[in-house]
């Protein structure tokens, strides 16, 4: 009999532990490694539903909003004063993208425990899965979207957009060509936390159409998926492999970079001309949101804020800083976050406030991904090991559309003697696919939390789909074509 604890550091089942493939067909790898480990099938099952759930989100809060409603009529018409409902409540919260995943994952913990015993699913969630990704986005979001960070990135960007006479269409350009190449040097999620910031203040405050508002999302969605690909330590699917497969910065501008540079040019001008009617239409728009916002005491008054002295700002790109560069090392920079929080409660008098809602939530996001990423390998890693240059592109692009694709690129990174095209191919098709839904890619749940206020508290995904089509079609020829 296998000890309990040797039972357990042997779940999931590594791939090599499955016999070879030998030349047969997808469909019977898949059925023989369900025969071998019949919890793969169980496994899926619960991602997949899921995943149906992310593009049911939306309707739970419409659900919400009417039982709500109802609610409140029947307690006005016998003369009460209305209450939050709890079935709304708990529609609502089911609405919420990003503890759908999260929920899941507890089904998930559930059914391995009933199945593989309850010493698996402990030492599963707590020392198989690696939550170093959703810590350090908690962190790098909470410190990129501090006041003293956005005002400077936003005063850099300002001497770009004062080129097109600082209007609502210079900002918009701006932000989506310059600030999705930052993610290379700042990395991914904090170059989506200061877009989507200032595409807030500067773009989104002015009440677009929904069409331009879901292509704007989609479009930066794809440029920032894209635009961390100039070096090899900024973007999640590339830290993934550039170890394992020798990719060093100069490689990743040469072979990646470049053309990554000219798909965001070249999809934000298309955009540009699409929209541009309306994008000069917002010039007569005043923005409403403040940055500058004051912050209330223990007693909810309201205190002034006071310019941001350059020293508080280098200071926080310090703490920027360390975190980027021990980004593998949680201990270092957890510690330096806590030290951050007391120093920005030091420097109250220069911040706005500091909300670790959102942060917390697109973390928690991002670990359920990874639990239920974890034990996707079983399918996943035969789909792409399976296939020639161009099918192999092409399913890195779907499958990312379902998954994290740094998950696709870590997989990717499983599958022995991989030739160099097929690496390269993989991971064009992982950036590529990065912006077609809200899972695609780790920093677009940063993005979809800041600026969800802005799509009636919900992104809808076909739509985030149909805004994010045309830039991804752009990046699939700058990568192939090219």
């Amino acid at each position: 009999m296998i000890p309990a604890d040797e039972a357990a550091a042997a779940f999931p089942t590594a791939l090599s532990a499955y016999p070879a493939a030998g030349g047969r067909s997808l469909l019977d790898i898949l059925t023989e490694r369900i025969d071998v480990e019949p919890f793969n099938a169980i496994a899926t099952a619960i991602f997949f539903i899921a995943v149906i759930h992310t593009f049911a989100a939306a309707r739970f809060t419409v659900l919400a909003h009417q039982v709500q409603h109802r609610r409140d009529e029947e307690v006005r018409r016998a003369g009460g004063v209305p209450r939050p409902s709890v079935l709304a409540e708990g529609l609502h919260f089911l609405g919420e993208v990003e503890v759908i995943f999260g929920l899941w994952a507890v089904v998930l913990m559930f059914a391995i425990t009933l199945f593989e015993g309850w010493e698996t699913a402990k030492h599963y969630l707590n020392s198989t899965v690696n939550y170093t990704e959703p810590l350090f986005v908690i962190v790098i979001m909470t410190i990129a979207s501090t006041r003293p960070i956005v005002a400077f990135a936003e005063g850099a960007l300002r001497r770009v957009a004062q080129a097109g006479k600082s209007t609502p269409a210079a900002w918009w350009i701006t932000i989506l060509t310059i600030g999705p190449v930052l993610g290379s040097f700042i990395t991914e999620p904090a170059a989506m936390t200061i877009c989507a910031l200032l595409l807030a203040r500067r773009f989104f405050d002015l009440q677009p159409s929904k069409r331009l508002k879901y292509a704007t999302l989609g479009l930066l969605f794809v440029n920032v998926s894209i635009g961390g690909t100039l070096t090899n330590f900024a973007a999640p699917p590339v830290l993934m492999v550039a170890r394992t497969w020798g990719w060093d910065t100069s490689f990743m501008f040469m072979q990646f970079g470049l053309r990554a540079v000219a798909s965001i040019i070249v999809a934000t001008l298309t955009y540009y001309v699409i929209f541009r009617s309306e994008l000069k239409a917002l010039t007569s728009r005043a923005p409403v949101a403040d940055i500058d916002r004051p912050l209330e005491d223990d007693n909810g008054v309201a205190a002034p804020l006071l310019p941001v002295p350059a020293w508080v700002t280098v200071v926080h790109l310090g703490f920027m800083g360390w975190t980027v560069f021990n980004a593998h090392y949680p201990a270092l920079f957890l510690g330096g976050f806590l030290i951050f929080l007391g120093f920005a409660g030091a420097t109250a008098v220069y911040q706005s406030r500091i909300d670790l809602k959102g942060p917390l939530l697109v973390g928690f996001f991002l670990a359920g991904l990874v639990i239920h990423g974890g034990l996707q390998a079983w399918w996943i890693a035969p789909v792409l090991g399976g296939l020639t240059e161009t099918p192999l592109f092409a399913s890195a692009t779907f499958l990312t559309a379902f998954n994290d694709n740094a998950l696709i690129t870590y997989l990717a990174s499983l599958v022995p003697n991989l030739d160099d095209r097929l690496k390269a191919a993989i991971m064009e098709g992982a950036v590529t696919g990065g912006g077609l839904t809200v899972i695609a890619n780790a920093p677009n749940p940063a993005g979809q939390a800041l600026l969800s206020r802005f799509f009636d508290g919900a992104v809808q995904p076909v739509w985030l789909l149909l805004g994010a089509i045309t830039p991804t079609l752009l990046a699939v020829a700058a990568f192939r074509l090219v």
